[in-house]
């Protein structure tokens, strides 16, 4: 009886709508196999526990990459009713682009994933069930296989999302993905106050509370190149240091006090082979090694400071996250060219 009730209630239940974000940056030849793609899944369908849920809509952010993305996507415009173009002013990178689809979303989930075709549409049934089961807010999709990169670049994926995990204070929360589930009414109020800077992840992390994962196998890429470069990657995770709040502080707080600690130590020892053993204390080497430790201690901590308030500045003086336009915005390539 009580399975009968269950199935009545997911009959009963109203349909999911469900909004696709998907920042565009160097899609111009792996955007149409994905729409095509997405088309065959877009129409009502029930997700493997049998809840009802559509794709309303595909918002895909033009974020002004080199390549000729904007005619592709006027075209899948033109092609597919479910495909609402979204221009921005200038390249504002993943997570802005990304934040300016949330904000344009209407369906009641908001799925985000990445251009490039290593994610699979029919994952995000899987995923709803996740949410709906659980009550959960988000749901990252968690890759049972490693993505397909070189060994190096995986490498430091996890070692960043390790310390990352270790930062935010939860080690759950470490394991983000760029495939989300999130709810529609979160993503939307994120956007609209998330500041320039902050990483959108930390964001989520600060507006939500129950988070899960859900398991999923990636594919391989389409061919195209990547748009980040390993420089691009760091300063991708420094990002991600910085808006994870004052831990990174309290550490150079920490490394400051074991410093004065250790110089102590070094104080003492000295002392002690001086007037105890005789041992003549060599000055220079010592000297050298004490304000070499002190001198990249403190700029160390200088510059970390100064990162925090270069952030605050640009969010006081404020400096958008993204900026919607209402036509494409052509590539310089195009400029060039005419």
């Amino acid at each position: 009886m009580k399975t009968e009730g269950a199935a009545l209630i997911r009959d009963n239940s109203p349909t999911l709508l469900v909004s696709i974000v998907i920042p565009v940056y160097r899609g111009e030849t792996s955007l149409p196999s994905l729409m095509a793609e997405i088309a065959t899944v877009a129409a009502e369908r029930t997700t493997p526990d049998g809840a009802k849920y559509r794709i309303c809509e595909v918002l895909l952010v033009h974020d002004c990459g080199p390549d000729r993305s904007d005619v592709t996507i006027e075209a899948l415009g033109a092609q597919y009713a479910f495909v609402r173009p979204v221009w921005l002013s200038r390249n504002y990178g993943q997570h802005g682009a990304t934040l300016a689809g949330m904000a344009s979303a209407t369906g009641d989930w908001v799925v985000t994933m990445d251009e490039d075709g290593q994610q699979n549409p029919n994952d995000i049934g899987a995923m709803l069930d996740a949410a709906l089961q659980s009550s959960l807010q988000l749901v990252y999709a968690k890759p049972l296989n490693p993505p397909p990169h070189g060994w190096l670049r995986n490498f430091m994926s996890v070692t960043a999302k390790a310390i990352s995990s270790r930062l935010l204070g939860n080690h759950a929360n470490g394991r983000f993905n760029s495939f989300r589930l999130v709810d529609g009414e979160i993503a939307r109020t994120l956007a609209a106050f998330c500041g320039s800077g902050v990483y959108l992840d930390v964001g989520l992390f600060w507006v939500t509370g129950r988070i899960g994962h859900c398991a999923v196998e990636l594919r391989e890429e389409t061919g195209r190149p990547s748009g980040y470069s390993y420089l691009k990657l760091f300063g991708h995770f420094w990002n991600l240091v910085l808006t994870t709040g004052t831990r990174p502080l309290r550490l150079i707080t920490i490394t400051g006090l074991f410093s004065m600690v250790l110089a102590f130590a070094i104080a003492v020892y000295a002392l002690y082979g001086k007037y105890q053993n005789q041992v003549p204390v060599q000055g220079w080497a010592s000297l050298l090694i004490v304000v070499s430790f002190f001198s990249g201690s403190i700029l160390m901590a200088l510059g970390v400071i100064a990162e925090y308030l270069a952030v605050t500045m640009g969010i006081v003086m404020g400096k958008p996250l993204y900026v919607v336009s209402t036509k494409p915005t052509r590539s310089k390539r195009e400029i060039t060219v005419r």
